[in-house]
């Protein structure tokens, strides 16, 4: 049976969950890891020589922006899945600002279908808090999580008020995501420097202070309830000094690539591809949220994968949306950051990968163990390549980080015991499955 097929990675170098490293042979059966050995005499239907290459957990990504439906023209399940196969990112977390917004059990519905159809990698979608729909908060299954936008959002996703958002947390356990921006904060400047349209202003129309002061009212509300928190894209030092002094045990944070590793200055460089929400801040910021990651206060890392079209961002600001693709490069970014001497490979495995399957309480993933579902990413730590924007896979056709010469870049990508990313190229008949979230 086709499902039971079995793959044998030979003599790569295994992370192992406590850390360290193995040279050895990796047995998959199905689905599932079956052995971990420093030689494995058992044949398999598939041999992969993975000689000087090292061997990770799949990459979980808990947010990304995949468009679909409603925004197709910008990405779409198919082309973002492809995308996540060639970045090693086995499984994702998806935001609910499409078009219709997930805020319903039949939108939810409606995306687990669209995704058991198109997506090459495993997938789980977030429902989206309105001031009307406490009950579908409560009941949607299966969701990952509740994302509340307290700013950079308009519309039914824009709960940007204490009176509003108090109900959310004070009733159910689901886990509450937050976007945390000061909307009225962000009004008021924006009026304030109207006119300008350098695409820096960005960063200073939504600055440090509206970022801290929204996550110091999610605080404030998760300590009330008790209620599982999580924030999103943490960007400045004040909130990541607010968390290394108050961080309760039920909350959690994570940070993307860019807010780690570009400042204010890439504006100079790549203009409007810079743009994002929360904004790219300064190099002290990028310091202090680095220092934050290695001591634990930060919990793990997302991309925020938010695809557009060259000829969107290619307006004057503030025309130009936010949002940048992120899913083909983390793992790489990130892998190169611990060659640097950064961090090390573990812990970059242990943030994008084991942390967030233990956040979300995702069952059997994040770690190279039998039992343990055999998504995994083969990657090459011995060479450098440049991010080429004529080999990027999302739909958007772009990278904020072109040019840059990276290592750590994915050979081979395990999905369900299947290859879905070999050398260049994508499986596209693989499928991946619904997340759990009952671990």
């Amino acid at each position: 049976m086709s499902s039971e097929l079995s793959i044998k990675i030979r003599q790569s170098r295994i992370l192992l969950p406590g850390g360290e490293f193995l040279i050895g042979d990796v047995l998959c059966r199905g689905k599932e890891i079956l052995e971990v050995a420093p030689e494995i005499s058992a044949t398999a239907d598939r041999e992969i020589d993975a000689t000087g290459l090292t061997l990770l957990p799949g990459v979980i990504d808990p947010q990304v922006h995949f468009r679909e439906p409603g925004l197709e023209h910008k990405e779409d399940l198919f082309t973002a899945s492809c995308a996540c196969a060639k970045g090693g990112v086995t499984s994702f977390l998806e935001m609910p600002n499409t078009r219709p917004l997930t805020t319903t059990q039949a939108t939810l519905d409606d995306k687990l279908q669209r995704a058991a159809s198109k997506c090459l990698v495993n997938y789980g979608f977030f429902i989206g808090a309105t001031p009307e729909n406490l009950p579908d908060l409560r009941e949607a299954n299966p969701a990952c999580g509740i994302k509340i936008f307290m700013g950079s959002m308009h519309g039914q996703l824009l709960i940007d008020c204490e009176e509003l958002l108090e109900p959310i947390f004070a009733e159910g356990t689901r886990l509450i995501a937050v976007h945390a921006e000061d909307q009225a904060r962000i009004n008021q400047r924006r009026q304030e420097f109207a006119g300008i349209t350098d695409p820096a202003i960005h960063s200073q129309i939504q600055d440090n202070q509206a970022a801290l002061n929204a996550t110091k009212l999610a605080l404030k509300l998760s300590k009330k309830y008790q209620r599982r928190l999580h924030i999103l894209h943490l960007s400045t030092g004040e909130e990541a000094e607010l968390l290394r002094e108050d961080k309760p045990s039920w909350v959690t944070a994570e940070v993307t690539p860019q807010h780690l590793i570009l400042n204010t200055t890439a504006y100079e460089k790549i203009g409007t591809l810079a743009q994002m929400n929360p904004p790219l801040r300064s190099q002290h910021d990028n310091e202090v949220l680095w220092q934050a990651l290695l001591d634990g206060v930060i919990d793990f890392i997302a991309t925020d994968h938010a695809p557009h079209t060259l000829a969107e961002k290619a307006q004057t600001y503030p025309n130009s949306p936010s949002g940048m693709p992120g899913v083909e490069t983390s793992l790489p970014l990130m892998l190169t950051q611990a060659a640097a001497g950064r961090c090390t490979i573990a812990q970059v495995a242990g943030w994008m990968s084991s942390a967030v399957a233990k956040a979300y309480r995702i069952p059997n993933k994040g770690a190279i163990a039998p039992g343990y579902d055999a998504d995994l990413v083969l990657v090459d730590l011995a060479n450098y390549r440049p991010v080429l924007r004529e080999e990027v896979l999302t739909k958007c056709g772009w990278s904020p980080f072109e040019g840059w010469n990276l290592t750590g870049w994915p050979i081979i990508t395990i999905v369900g015991g299947k290859v879905v990313y070999e050398r260049g190229k994508v499986y596209t008949d693989v499928r991946g499955e619904a997340l759990r979230f009952d671990g």
